[in-house]
């Protein structure tokens, strides 16, 4: 788990370095002289990272436009090997997640991130997995009352880990993509007459009871999905 854990360190920092640079891309193409704006106007991200990583500047600082592009081609180089990084991590705690939990890796919408996020929650916090009600306290996946009235609802739950709240979020809507199951129970719901966000906010509830019944020396039965909140 250690593994997991200093390897996902890595990533995170990388994926964070990674949407800082291809953001201040256009900001600096927006206020660059309209010689170098011009040309690089309307160019899918991927398309003009590729184009500014190959182009070549020039050397006359003096010129604000060499200058802009000079700096254009460090950012997109910069986020090249920034991508590699990441990629190169992915293979290398993949293999580890599906190691230490292939149970957890099998299940659909779950991947090598969501899972290694989701491994590293419970890893943080063993003494407060006594149960999959307790695992999902941890994750903020416990619905809060949220009646009024003759109104009687629930709503998300803002505690918890919100980096392992995130890994379900993401798991929620993968499935909610390409899950058939989970796809029938959205429709199945918003013929009843409930929001996305309550669909959302129950399907997090099961996925984490039943990410709970598949990490490492917990065994229990899987339910089918849930009928109500």
């Amino acid at each position: 788990m250690e593994a997991i854990r200093a390897l996902r360190v890595v990533r995170k920092s990388a994926v964070k370095a990674r949407t800082q640079t291809i953001n201040q891309i256009p900001t600096l193409i927006v206020t660059a002289p309209s010689i170098v704006r011009d040309k690089l106007r309307g160019l899918p991200s991927r398309e003009l990272v590729d184009t500014l990583a190959r182009s070549r500047p020039g050397g006359d600082l003096n010129d604000p436009a060499c200058a802009v592009r000079i700096a254009l081609r460090r950012l997109a180089r910069r986020y090249q090997a920034l991508d590699e990084e990441i990629k190169d991590a992915n293979k290398e705690i993949g293999p580890l997640v599906t190691q230490a939990a292939p149970r957890l890796i099998a299940l659909p919408g779950v991947g090598p991130e969501t899972g290694g996020q989701l491994l590293t929650s419970a890893g943080d916090n063993p003494e407060r997995l006594r149960s999959e009600a307790a695992f999902a306290h941890l994750c903020g996946a416990v619905p809060v009352p949220a009646s009024s009235g003759r109104t009687h609802r629930h709503r998300l739950n803002r505690g918890g880990d919100r980096q392992a709240n995130n890994a379900l979020h993401t798991i929620v809507l993968v499935r909610m993509k390409y899950d058939q199951r989970t796809q029938e129970y959205v429709a199945r719901r918003t013929a009843q007459g409930m929001s996305k966000k309550d669909i959302v906010r129950c399907l997090k509830r099961f996925v984490a009871r039943e990410i709970y019944r598949h990490l490492p020396h917990v065994t229990h039965p899987t339910n089918p999905l849930p009928q109500a909140a």
